[in-house]
């Protein structure tokens, strides 16, 4: 493990997964209205597996970054392989583009969520794809936000200023703040609640997530 992602570290396409670590009653406290804590808990972790367990056998480097950030160091959160660093301080914006300062030619940076259950290696080769006629990308998802964003060159400092997060305007606000149109990948829906999950309940990928 490493304490921080410094830049020039790694030569390469570096994959970095957003966590939070997986306490009781402090992740998807919207699934938990509905299902309780101690499911919604278990769906998250089981997201966060199998998140890790497919992004982490591509040819990229896969980084688990986490908040808080003393929670790195409790390794019985998380999934063995990758390095685990901290995200920082800040919004979600300002740890997003902390991480995407660090792509350069050659070596793009890929930034993703941990709960978006149809989420595979195809979308990062995709994404990796469109990077290259373009300087960033965006996976969009349903409810107006992103799953992924990726970068060639260290993106403005000014991309995610002023944006709402969690919010139906959310990519669009982002998409505003670039001169140039980014690149769109495939639309996904992340597991928030169970107005989501049904539907997609016949779809492996969700239907698992519940299993007992």
């Amino acid at each position: 493990m490493t304490d921080s992602i410094t830049n020039g570290e790694h030569d390469g396409v570096q994959v970095i997964i957003f966590a939070k670590a997986p306490v009781l009653g402090t992740v998807k406290t919207r699934l938990a209205a509905t299902i309780g804590d101690v499911a919604a808990l278990a769906v998250y972790q089981r997201m966060l597996r199998r998140c890790v367990d497919r992004l982490g056998r591509g040819a990229w480097r896969t980084i688990l970054s986490v908040t808080p950030d003393d929670a790195r160091h409790d390794s019985a959160h998380w999934p063995v392989g990758p390095d685990v660093v901290q995200q920082g301080g800040g919004d979600l914006g300002a740890r997003m583009l902390r991480a995407l300062m660090q792509a350069k030619a050659g070596a793009p940076v890929l930034v993703v969520g941990s709960d978006i259950p149809e989420l595979g290696a195809g979308h990062i080769a995709q994404a990796l794809d469109a990077l290259a006629q373009n300087d960033l990308v965006f996976g969009p998802s349903t409810d107006g936000g992103f799953y992924l964003v990726g970068a060639k060159c260290p993106p403005p400092s000014d991309i995610f200023t002023a944006v709402t997060w969690s919010s139906s305007t959310t990519l669009a606000q982002v998409i505003g703040n670039c001169a140039v149109p980014p690149a769109l990948i495939d639309m996904l829906d992340d597991f928030d609640d169970m107005t989501v999950f049904a539907r997609h309940r016949d779809h492996p990928d969700w239907a698992t997530l519940l299993a007992d």
